[in-house]
């Protein structure tokens, strides 16, 4: 089943809310990167499974930049082209740590529940 951040149709398997700030500081663990560098990583990762619209992105961007989990400074992209990149800051690691806490915590809880339910 492929999914797709911040689409509008919810039948066609848009991912646990939260889901995406996981993504994006998961991303940025990595180094530094544009926005769509960022939505490259994660659709090339996921093996095209896992779609992120610019839509969704950069204001997930903007709020997390609010929040201090990321900081923006100008830069020049691969293909010449200004653009903003994107860095965790400290902060932002420890709200990756809490969200991939979060994050095995609800996929075991899944997990016990799809388990139980196949008995």
């Amino acid at each position: 089943m492929e999914s797709e951040i911040g689409q509008k149709d919810a039948s066609a398997g848009a991912l646990l809310p939260g889901t995406l700030d996981l993504l994006i500081l998961n991303t940025l663990a990595r180094g530094a990167r544009h926005g769509h560098a960022i939505i490259r990583f994660i659709e090339q990762t996921s093996g095209e499974k896992i779609r992120v619209e610019e839509g969704a992105l950069y204001p997930a961007l903007h709020r997390m930049e609010a929040r201090g989990w990321v900081t923006a400074e100008p830069g020049i992209s691969e293909n010449k082209r200004r653009a903003k990149f994107y860095k965790l800051t400290e902060e932002g690691s420890k709200q990756l740590s809490n969200e991939n806490r979060h994050w095995n915590q609800v996929t075991e809880a899944i997990g016990r529940i799809l388990q139980a339910s196949a008995s």
